[in-house]
């Protein structure tokens, strides 16, 4: 049956109707009828071949909600009419040490659901049914699929950094990832501080979860946190003081950045003095996007959202653009 979806035939290009055969549902893999589909800014890079690695046309999207609408064949804890979720990955080998230990997500080979296939600007995609995650009961399905991509992102960095309700945690970025960010370690029993260069955001970032608000243009605001977190959360894409941000973890602490930084560069001594670190991840493992989702419906956390129906993706896109989204934009399945 055709899928109908909407494409870029070249890089940057408008997003137009288009339709395409995906053969036939192969073992292991299930369909998902798509109900809504949140944007991020890798749709936009992908759109864009920031990356170098788009192939067209290119139809984006990989923050899905929807109903299972078919399985294949060997499919066993997923049937037709589940509310699921798939975020960036759309399979792995399920072979290697990797997807063995439960890191499925460091896969060499998985398999990005926008990389060289078709994503979930779409009324269908279909995944190997280890990445679709069902949605559990107080999960709010029409603001859930930031949550698969922007919110296992800030997630994951928690369980595998073993932070615990003790620790003093500092986000830097209150934007689309930043402010689940927010959300999730206010609720973990953290103590958390924003960092933001808007002032105005202030009280937002207490709403969202935070304790204290710091301007991160201030450098004596940054200099004053000396040996003070035991993680510092990095969900901005820009060039930072990264000396000043390590001065302010405490013996053993890290440096954890999930937004894109062209770069890092860090003296050595501290890193060494302190036993301190730095790391990134990328997303989470299925079972730790199970865990976030349990953990979601706990506290009632959901991402603040802007919707668009699918038709108007491109007013979305532009939307995205502008660097204006509060704080994540999700499209609405519209298509016969």
């Amino acid at each position: 049956m055709t899928t109908k979806a909407y494409a870029a035939q070249t890089a940057g290009g408008h997003l137009e109707p288009f339709e395409y055969d995906p053969g036939e549902l192969a073992a292991g893999q299930v369909e998902i009828d798509i109900s809504s589909c949140g944007i991020c800014h890798s749709d936009l890079s992908m759109l864009n071949n920031d990356w170098e690695m788009t192939e067209y046309p290119f139809v984006p999207g990989h923050e899905i909600v929807g109903k299972i609408g078919a399985v294949g064949e060997r499919v066993t804890h997923l049937k037709p009419g589940q509310t699921v979720g798939l975020g960036w990955f759309s399979q792995s080998c399920m072979t290697c040490s990797e997807c063995m230990s439960g890191n499925h997500n460091l896969c060499a080979t998985a398999e990005g659901i926008i990389v060289g296939r078709h994503g979930g600007f779409a009324n269908k995609v279909r995944a190997h049914e280890g990445w679709v995650i069902p949605l559990p009961e107080g999960v709010n399905a029409a603001t859930a699929g930031p949550l698969f991509c922007g919110g296992i992102t800030v997630f994951n960095p928690i369980i595998q950094n073993n932070i615990q309700p003790t620790d003093h945690v500092g986000v830097v970025g209150i934007g689309g990832l930043g402010h689940m960010a927010l959300r999730f370690l206010g609720a973990w029993g953290c103590e958390v501080t924003a960092f933001s260069t808007s002032p105005d955001k202030e009280a937002e970032a207490r709403e969202l979860g935070a304790h204290h608000f710091v301007n991160s243009r201030d450098s004596d605001a940054l200099a004053s946190l000396a040996n003070s977190f035991d993680m510092i959360l990095v969900a901005v894409n820009v060039e930072l003081d990264w000396d000043g941000y390590i001065g302010t973890l405490r013996p053993q602490g890290k440096l954890h950045i999930v937004g894109a930084a062209p770069s890092v560069s860090a003296a050595v001594f501290p890193l060494i003095l302190g036993q301190r670190s730095i790391g990134g991840s990328p997303l989470g493992s299925p079972a730790t996007t199970a865990t976030m989702l349990e953990f979601a419906a706990r506290h009632g956390i959901e991402p603040v959202t802007e919707t668009f129906p699918l038709s108007k993706v491109n007013d979305a896109m532009e939307k995205l653009r502008s660097g204006k989204p509060r704080y994540r934009l999700v499209l609405e399945n519209d298509l016969d």
